[in-house]
């Protein structure tokens, strides 16, 4: 009620005392077929009082830099915002150590501290600190005078996907290409050695190139992994041999969803698909046999499997699709190989079944603290940071000639001076990236990259389940122990650490499931499902 109340008066303030307010918006053809919501007129920053100088805090995860160059950057940056809308911006950097708490903690102190917030649906509890009070209300009113860009270029279903209870809590990262969905990136020349000539595209491509790595390069361990993929292995297995389409956020396990074809039939594959899980417990012995990792993958906590990856001492990296773009070119400085005819190829979870659903939207979205002192001000920041060209580079890849430069095709490079220890800069802006003023980055295999992309728009579903808000109040410890037995069970099968046979192993694991209320717990996502969709 607060909160609405404060909208409500700042939509008071916005009639009363602008004269060229925003009027309700009308619905325009997007460049992508979609409709973007459009208001009819925009206030100008001139329009509206900035007398006043104000400070604007941004709260993004990750560790603070300690090397000056961001400063410097906010320097520069700062004396654009200055100039545009009086205001200067500050970081507030959220450690990755405990950072989903501290995070939370930071939001429910409401003492000003913040005012834009990074967050995201799936990862950083933006329904729950929606729901707990943390975030503003945006109106439209608000929007389309102190965000009018952004406003205009979100069309209108995108903005439907960021309410809680009828009303906008978050600006989505809806202009940004991006896959998260994960994979196991490979040496595709190795693959081809091993006779896979158009490099790995199932499982059991995976067996025969970890297989014949090892028998030929006896030295290299083929995936030294520190056995903590287990999860993402385990789901990519399913996804892989099935139109399931998982749930975010309810646990890591992504244990609950639909398909492709009944999307709000809720089911739980884990208890439901049992065959396929034995033929996936199998296949993780037979991997454990081969060699793949090393006898003590689940104690094995000093890996660094990517970087030893980068210089060619492993064979394979588990992960998403976006550090696969990192590593797929000779010419990136990430990419050390000795060998000049190293490739990199991409086996992405699902490409058996054509089985990909596109990131949410609000993977990544920018909120503003209730608490925050000046949001209309930090309303007009963030409009200038997601659209404005200058202040677009600046954030996003610092000062050029220091951190960027562009080579004579227009894309992106570092400079010959760069030095990432004394000029890198850190703002973690995953919040408003905006493909419109994106620079493509040199150092990448762009011809891979788009094939990649390109495939993935061919046979890719959105996220469907955008707009369910579960209520886990009542299930949550049934849910933490289900989380608990999964992760106790699945390091074993996916690492096939596992006694007796893989039936066995499947079947104690179900029945664990069952016994801890998998079942009711399906129950009770299903009557919310039945609710909202049907």
């Amino acid at each position: 009620m607060k909160k609405k109340l404060m909208a409500l008066l700042l939509a008071g303030a916005m009639v009363l005392g602008l004269t060229a307010c925003g009027t309700a918006g009308t619905a325009a053809p997007s460049a992508d077929g979609g409709d973007k919501t459009e208001a009819s007129s925009g206030a100008e920053a001139g329009d509206i009082d900035t007398s006043e100088h104000v400070k604007v805090v941004y709260m993004t995860t990750g560790g603070k830099p300690t090397n000056g160059a961001t400063e410097e950057m906010l320097e520069k940056l700062n004396a654009i915002l200055t100039e545009k809308v009086n205001a200067e911006l500050e970081i507030y950097y959220i450690d990755w150590t405990d950072y989903l708490s501290v995070y939370n903690l930071t939001l429910a102190q409401m003492d000003g501290t913040v005012d834009l917030v990074g967050t995201a649906t799936d990862w950083l509890d933006a329904w729950p600190n929606a729901k707990n009070g943390a975030f503003l209300e945006l109106s439209e009113d608000m929007l389309k005078t102190y965000c009018p860009k952004t406003w205009e270029s979100v069309p209108a279903d995108h903005w439907d996907m960021c309410k809680y209870d009828g009303e906008i809590y978050l600006i989505p990262e809806d202009n940004y290409a991006q896959w998260t969905n994960h994979g196991f990136i490979y040496r595709l020349d190795w693959a081809k050695e091993a006779g896979l000539a158009d490099g790995v595209h199932k499982w059991e491509d995976l067996t025969t190139y970890f297989d014949y790595v090892k028998k030929t390069y006896p030295d290299i361990i083929p995936w030294d992994s520190d056995g903590t993929q287990y999860s993402q292995m385990a789901g990519g297995w399913i996804v892989s041999h099935s139109d399931y389409v998982p749930i975010d956020g309810l646990n890591a396990g992504a244990m609950w969803g639909g398909t492709k074809d009944d999307l709000y039939t809720v089911y739980s594959p884990y208890v439901t698909d049992t065959d396929s899980l034995v033929e996936y417990a199998k296949m993780m012995k037979e991997w454990d046999n081969i060699g793949v990792w090393k006898t003590d993958v689940l104690n094995n906590t000093n890996s660094d499997n990517r970087e030893d990856y980068r210089v060619g001492k492993v064979a394979a990296e588990q992960h998403h699709t976006q550090t696969w773009t990192d590593l797929c070119s000779h010419t990136s400085n990430n990419t050390i190989y000795e060998d000049p005819n190293a490739e990199s190829g991409f086996f992405y979870f699902g490409e058996e079944a054509k089985n990909v659903v596109a990131l949410s939207i609000t993977h990544g979205a920018m909120a503003v603290s209730a608490a925050s002192k000046n949001p209309e001000r930090a309303l007009m920041v963030y409009d200038l940071l997601r659209n404005d060209k200058d202040c677009y580079e600046l954030f996003n890849y610092g000062v050029q000639g220091r951190q960027w430069d562009l080579d004579e095709n227009g894309l992106r490079i570092q400079p010959e001076s760069y030095n990432a220890d004394t000029d890198a800069i850190t703002t973690n802006f995953w919040w408003g990236r905006n493909d419109d003023l994106e620079i493509k980055d040199a150092t990448r295999n762009w011809e891979a990259i788009d094939k990649l992309y390109e495939e993935y728009n061919n046979i890719k579903i959105d996220y469907p389940y955008g707009q369910f808000i579960p209520d886990v109040d009542n299930i949550q410890a049934q849910i933490n122990n289900i989380s608990e037995i999964h992760t106790n069970y699945m390091k074993q099968i996916s690492f096939g650490k596992y006694t007796g046979t893989a039936e066995e192993i499947v079947a104690e694991y179900q029945e664990a499931l069952k016994a801890a209320g998998i079942d009711d717990v399906t129950a009770e996502l299903q009557r919310q499902i039945d609710e909202l969709y049907k």
